[in-house]
C-alpha cells in the first residue's frame, strides 16, 4: 500500500449519474472550494448501479488515472458516498488520497467548528465515520507470533485502533450528553419566561447568517461559501409591538446530509426541533429554489421538526428583477412568506412585522399587594409570571409589578391587584 498524502489541493472531481440517485455537480465544486481544494478536471459517466470494487468501471478508472497523471492532480473527490472497500481499492489503484461526499462534508465541518461543543460534535462524526475505514497500516507492530519473545496480547494493531476508537467515541458521547443537559436547562429557563423560539434554517449559503446578523446586530461569521457558520448562535429579538423572542442561528443543510453529521449534530439542531417557529431562509434566485425546500424538508423530518411551523423568508431579491420587499399572507390574513434581502437590508423591517403578527402579546402588566401572610403565594406564580419590580415594607408586606399572559390572570383572583398602563 502507498503512503497517503497528508494534503492535497488539486482535486480531479468524479461524477457519475446513477439510477438510485443523483447528486448535484455544481454542489460538488462549491464543497470542494469550502474545503480549501482546487478542482482542475472533472470526469463524468453513467451507470446502471455502482461497481462493488472501483464504483466506477475499469474503463473509467483508466480515465482517472491518465488525468491525475496529466493534470498532476493530489487527490480524487467522489461526488457519491463510497463503502470502505471502495474507497481503499481506488486508493490502491490510483495511488492518490480518494475522499467521497461524506467524506468531504465531514473535513469543511472540522475546519469550520469554533466552539467545544462543535469541535466535539465534528470529532464523533469524523471517529464514527473512520471506524469503517481502518487499514493495516501497523503490521509491523502486531504481536500475533509464536516463538519467545513475540508473543504479545493476542490483538492485532487493527483491533487496537477499534478498540481505541470505540473508547473514544463513548467519552465524546458522554461529554456532549452533559452539553445537550446543559442546552435543555437554557431552552427551559426561556419555557418558564414564556420566551418563543425561533430557529433559522435552510439550505447552506442561503444567507442565514447575513440575516441574523441583520435583525440582531450580531457579528457572526458570513461568506459566500457553503456551511461558513457551523455553531448554533442564540440572540434575543424585540419585535416591533412591544413582544420579544429567542433567534437562533443553526447550521445549514444540504441535499442528503450524511447521517453521521445529522447524529452527531442531533443536540445542536434540537434548537429547530423544540423552536416554536423556523424561519425558513430560501435563496430566491437559486434556480433550483424548489429543490432546495424539499431537501431541507427533508432534513427537517429527519430531526422530529417536520411539523413546527414555519415562515418562508425568500432572500437575495436584489438578484431579481422587479421583486420588491412584501409579505404574502393566506386566506385567514396570517404571513407565509416574506420577500427580502439581508445583505441589502430591504424588507428586514417587513420580516420583523411579520414576527409580530404571528407572535400577538397577549400580556398584561399588573400591580398586586401582598400581605406578609400570603407571601408563600408568590412560589406558585413563578412559573406562570415575570416579576418587573418587588418592593417589601417594614412589615413584610410586599408590593409586585408582574407581566402575566392573560390565560393566567386567575391566578391573581384572590389578591388585590390594579392595571398598568
Amino acid at each position: 500500500m502507498f503512503e497517503r498524502p497528508d494534503a492535497g489541493e488539486r482535486a480531479i472531481l468524479v461524477h457519475l449519474t446513477l439510477q438510485i440517485g443523483q447528486e448535484d455537480l455544481d454542489e460538488l465544486k462549491e464543497l470542494t472550494k469550502s474545503a480549501g481544494a482546487q478542482p482542475i478536471h472533472v470526469i463524468t459517466g453513467s451507470r446502471h448501479r455502482p461497481d462493488p470494487k472501483y464504483f466506477v468501471g475499469t474503463g473509467k478508472l483508466e480515465e482517472i488515472k491518465f488525468a491525475i497523471q496529466e493534470q498532476q492532480a493530489d487527490i480524487v473527490i467522489v461526488n457519491h458516498p463510497l463503502s470502505p472497500s471502495q474507497e481503499r481499492n481506488l486508493e490502491k489503484a490510483l495511488e492518490v488520497r480518494v475522499v467521497d461526499r461524506n467524506g468531504l462534508i465531514l473535513d469543511i465541518f472540522a475546519q469550520r467548528a469554533q466552539t467545544f461543543e462543535g469541535k466535539l460534535q465534528v470529532e464523533l462524526a469524523q471517529l464514527k465515520h473512520l471506524s469503517t475505514r481502518l487499514i493495516r497500516g501497523w503490521t509491523h507492530l502486531e504481536r500475533q507470533k509464536g516463538g519467545i519473545g513475540m508473543r504479545g496480547p493476542g490483538e492485532t494493531q487493527l483491533e487496537t485502533d477499534r478498540r481505541l476508537l470505540a473508547v473514544r467515541i463513548k467519552q465524546i458521547q458522554q461529554r456532549l450528553d452533559k452539553v445537550q443537559k446543559q442546552r435543555h436547562q437554557g431552552r427551559s429557563k426561556r419555557k418558564k419566561a414564556e420566551i418563543p423560539a425561533v430557529s433559522l434554517v435552510g439550505y447552506t449559503n442561503a444567507g442565514k447568517s447575513t440575516l441574523f446578523n441583520s435583525l440582531t446586530g450580531a457579528d457572526i461569521y458570513a461568506a459566500d461559501q457553503l456551511f461558513a457558520t457551523l455553531d448554533p448562535t442564540l440572540r434575543q429579538l424585540p419585535l416591533n409591538n412591544g413582544s420579544e423572542i429567542i433567534l437562533a442561528d443553526t447550521v445549514g443543510f444540504i441535499r442528503h446530509l450524511p447521517h453521521e453529521l445529522v447524529a452527531a449534530f442531533r443536540s445542536t439542531l434540537q434548537e429547530a426541533s423544540e423552536a416554536d417557529l423556523l424561519l425558513h431562509v430560501i435563496d430566491a434566485a437559486a434556480e433550483d429554489r424548489e429543490e432546495t425546500i424539499f431537501h431541507v424538508n427533508q432534513v427537517l423530518d429527519d430531526i422530529d421538526a417536520g411539523k413546527i411551523p414555519q415562515l418562508k423568508v425568500f432572500n437575495k431579491i436584489d438578484l431579481l428583477d422587479s421583486v420588491n420587499p412584501h409579505i404574502d399572507y393566506d386566506g385567514d390574513g396570517k404571513p407565509v412568506a416574506v420577500w427580502i434581502s439581508a445583505q441589502q437590508g430591504l424588507g428586514c423591517e417587513l420580516l420583523q412585522q411579520a414576527l409580530g403578527q404571528l407572535f400577538a402579546s397577549s400580556k398584561v402588566i399588573r400591580k398586586c399587594y401582598l400581605p406578609a401572610s400570603q407571601m408563600g403565594m408568590k412560589s406558585k406564580w413563578f412559573a406562570f409570571v415575570r416579576i418587573i419590580d418587588e418592593i417589601i415594607d417594614d412589615h413584610g408586606n410586599c408590593q409586585l409589578t408582574l407581566e402575566i399572559d392573560q390565560k393566567y390572570l386567575g391566578l391573581l383572583k384572590d389578591i388585590k391587584t390594579e392595571a398598568v398602563e
